[in-house]
């Protein structure tokens, strides 16, 4: 509680500035997302299981919660003008065992059950939530290449991470009916160079290797983190969004596309092109292989309609900000 000291002490200030409150802030996107948001002149809380282990900056602040126990900082909800939730344990840090998918799962609804009981509690002033989801809500492919990409409209794909995209949406979209308005954010493949799937693309490349995942066709819908930053943005900040938006870029390439165009940035000419078969992944991955081995073609052209503009639409300008 004493990180949360100087918005008690400051409350009229912050309103002013405006407060953001943030889940999974500590997670690679949460850490870009509050940066932006800091330099965008908004003040920022981030919810954690032990804000005395984090030290407070100029207009970051952090505040306890619990999903566990259901319990929350009263007063960062009640200083909160926006949510944005990210909280959910990684999709791929893990093997999927049966108690791993569980986690996955609870983590995401049990989260969004917290907040709206909180908000339910609290007097609070919270115009907008903005939620996390994925693309994994959607199938595969039926042809590749697929003529008409996934759109918003589609349904839920009734594999585990389809199923868990929906129950995941379904679990924060009572906010709505407490006046709070609500965007969803399915969010692609992220490119990164502080975590995730991108530094493990990297990582054989060190060694002059180029995987080709199975046959090196599935489609790979992709985001480049500062775009992805700014899409939560806009649907904060723009009351004209609601609903649920794709976050992917405009050009989505192959598994194979994509390994040797980084290859070719980041090596030269000096890598190697390995295909690795898709019982292989299989054998080491298990279930999650299904979704890595999965081509899914996603459409972002709700948001390009909307009015957003990418800094990175194309996979050729994100890996040159990107590889150094």
């Amino acid at each position: 509680m004493r990180n949360l000291a100087p918005l008690r002490e400051d409350f009229a200030y912050i309103r002013i500035m405006q407060t953001v409150l943030i889940t999974g802030g500590t997670g690679t996107i949460g850490k870009a997302l509050s940066k932006l948001l800091l330099e965008k002149n908004y003040r920022v809380i981030i919810l954690t299981r032990d804000s005395a282990k984090h030290q407070p900056a100029g207009n970051l602040a952090y505040a306890d919660w619990n999903i566990q126990q259901q319990t929350i900082s009263k007063e960062a909800i009640q200083s909160a003008d926006y949510i944005i939730h990210l909280a959910g344990a990684g999709v791929a840090d893990k093997r999927w065992t049966r108690k791993r998918k569980q986690e996955i799962l609870n983590s995401r609804t049990q989260s969004s059950a917290l907040l709206l009981k909180a908000l339910n509690e609290n007097t609070h002033h919270v115009k907008a939530l903005v939620s996390a989801s994925a693309i994994g809500w959607y199938g595969a492919d039926p042809v590749i290449p697929n003529p008409k990409p996934f759109v918003e409209s589609d349904p839920a794909d009734t594999a585990f991470l389809g199923a868990t995209c929906q129950k995941w949406e379904a679990s924060i979209s009572p906010v709505k009916a407490l006046g709070v308005r609500l965007a969803i954010c399915r969010t692609g493949i992220v490119l990164s160079n502080n975590g995730g799937a991108f530094v493990e693309f990297l990582r054989p490349l060190r060694f002059g290797i180029a995987p080709i995942l199975g046959s090196g066709k599935q489609i790979i819908s992709w985001i480049h983190e500062t775009d992805l930053c700014r899409i939560y943005l806009a649907l904060m900040e723009n009351e004209n969004f609601s609903g649920v938006y794709n976050a992917v870029a405009p050009s989505p390439l192959s598994n194979q596309q994509f390994m040797m165009k980084l290859g070719k940035k980041r090596n030269g000419n000096f890598f190697l092109p390995i295909p690795v078969p898709a019982f292989a992944l299989k054998a080491v991955l298990g279930e999650m292989s299904i979704e890595i081995l999965k081509s899914a073609t996603v459409s972002c052209d709700k948001l390009l309609s909307a009015g957003f503009h990418f800094s990175f639409p194309s996979i050729d300008q994100a890996l040159e900000n990107l590889v150094q």
